[in-house]
């Protein structure tokens, strides 16, 4: 069962949302309205997956998107925001958040959204994708400090498996693709992670990116 913490100040639309992750068989662990709460609860609960909102009533969701990854590194954040902003949008990510759905999305579009990022998968709502790796070409442009660390050498096969990650491939796919178990290719997966000191797929594609492996 999917653990899922649920970030919005918002009561009803919280306990609605809450309500519908339930009855689609997740655990809904806690509820929070702010970033002060969310941080204390995640840590509290560690939950798989964390619902967050944009606007909180004591800061932002990208605010509270660090400290609940902070405290619970292994969850992942799912934006759910009215705002389709391209600041909000980039300062989630650039938080860590895993991927980002405005609220017009249907209750079925939720649950596999959730679901696809229990399982590491960055979801965005269509077009919302494009403005992230929009942002990350031209970030990977930019000059790199002469001071900055040199990133470890990843296997021939981590290359490999990145580089499908970055074409938005899933692990199931991939492993189809390489004649690989399900199972070996997230292995793959989260060990470039942990290698590159990145946070979550979508950090693994605009590294993918910087390197040219697209």
């Amino acid at each position: 069962m999917i653990t899922v913490m649920v970030v919005d100040d918002h009561p009803m639309w919280r306990e609605g949302v809450s309500r519908d992750l339930a009855e689609a068989g997740f655990e809904v662990l806690a509820t929070a309205d702010g970033v002060g709460t969310a941080a204390r609860r995640a840590a509290a609960v560690q939950p798989a997956v964390v619902l967050m909102d944009m606007q909180l009533t004591d800061g932002n969701g990208a605010a509270a998107t660090a400290e609940v990854l902070r405290v619970s590194p292994h969850s992942r954040v799912l934006v759910l925001s009215a705002s389709a902003e391209r600041d909000d949008v980039l300062d989630a990510i650039k938080a860590g958040a895993s991927g980002y759905l405005v609220k017009s999305a249907s209750a079925a579009e939720l649950i596999d959204a959730v679901k696809a990022t229990a399982a590491g998968q960055p979801v965005f709502t269509p077009g919302l994708a494009g403005l992230v790796l929009g942002e990350y070409r031209r970030m990977a442009t930019a000059p790199v400090a002469a001071d900055q660390p040199h990133r470890p050498s990843l296997t021939e096969r981590e290359t490999e498996v990145l580089r499908m990650v970055a074409k938005g491939l899933s692990a199931k796919q991939i492993a189809t693709r390489l004649n690989l178990s399900h199972r070996t290719v997230e292995n793959h997966v989260q060990a470039t992670l942990r290698k590159l000191q990145l946070a979550n797929r979508v950090e693994l594609t605009r590294y993918a990116i910087e390197q040219g492996l697209e």
